[in-house]
């Protein structure tokens, strides 16, 4: 696990790199068929990913890769789950609230899971000792022996006084603030603004207790940080099925789904 975790890391810092090349600039935005933005970021950096990851001989599931139907996916017990850019719209804005998202799954379950913010060169990834970790670069040019060696420990914290309810700039619908008016029938509510999948992040580090997302996702948005959140026991649960969620499904397309629990303010 620690080589394809190496690899990972590398194809980050990488993939990092192109996309601060392009953030500076004056860039186009092209809008995808699903309304979706597309960057020359988004598109330079999914090459640099796939150079690192194809020597793996694992299949790929990118966001910006031509998506395989699942009669071609469905006997992989293993595949690499990527979003080159995640939070293209915080992109756009320039708000550095955006991240590279590199995932490994293994029937179903994300068991590797690496996100990078180019902006603050902050790097949050899954242990090889099974924790999850962070640290903030001086330079992208560190080795990753030496991100294994300084990275420290991160670790989701308890509710004591106040929830902590992390949302998006980008999205915040009507079943979201319904839910959480229901948490302040009970308790104490902050809500801690967010974008990309520095959500996952903020509950695994304890800068938030709960990340409800009730708007459409795909499994691109969702395996890295659900790898972090895994690691160091914080639940992500399809609202649907009400068990963990799960990847290399027929559809990728998401569940509604809740990171960490509810159970206690609801």
């Amino acid at each position: 696990m620690k080589l394809y975790l190496t690899v990972a890391l590398e194809a980050a810092l990488k993939a990092g790199i192109e996309i601060l090349k392009v953030y500076g600039t004056d860039f186009n935005v092209e809008i995808k068929g699903d309304d979706s933005p597309l960057t020359l970021a988004d598109n330079n950096a999914n090459d640099v990913i796939n150079s690192y990851l194809r020597p793996t001989n694992i299949p790929i599931i990118s966001e910006e890769n031509r998506q395989l139907p699942y009669v071609d996916r469905k006997s992989w017990n293993r595949c690499w789950i990527v979003d080159p850019l995640d939070g293209t719209k915080e992109f756009i804005k320039r708000n550095g609230e955006f991240t590279v998202n590199i995932a490994l799954v293994e029937e179903g379950v994300p068991v590797l899971g690496v996100i990078y913010v180019p902006v603050s060169k902050t790097l949050y990834f899954t242990s090889i000792d099974k924790t999850s970790k962070k640290i903030t670069l001086d330079s992208e040019d560190v080795s990753v022996e030496e991100i294994y060696e300084k990275a420290f420990q991160i670790t989701p914290q308890p509710i004591i006084d106040v929830v902590k309810v992390v949302g998006s700039r980008s999205h915040l619908n009507e079943d979201t603030e319904r839910f959480i008016s229901k948490i302040e029938e009970k308790n104490k509510v902050e809500i801690v603004s967010m974008g990309s999948s520095l959500k996952f992040c903020m509950v695994a580090e304890g800068l938030a207790h709960i990340y409800p997302r009730f708007a459409p996702t795909m499994e691109w948005d969702t395996a890295a940080g659900h790898a972090i959140c895994r690691a160091v026991g914080v639940e992500v649960v399809d609202q649907a099925t009400g068990t963990q969620m799960k990847y290399n499904k027929p559809n990728l397309l998401n569940n509604h789904f809740m990171v960490g629990s509810a159970i206690n303010v609801v």
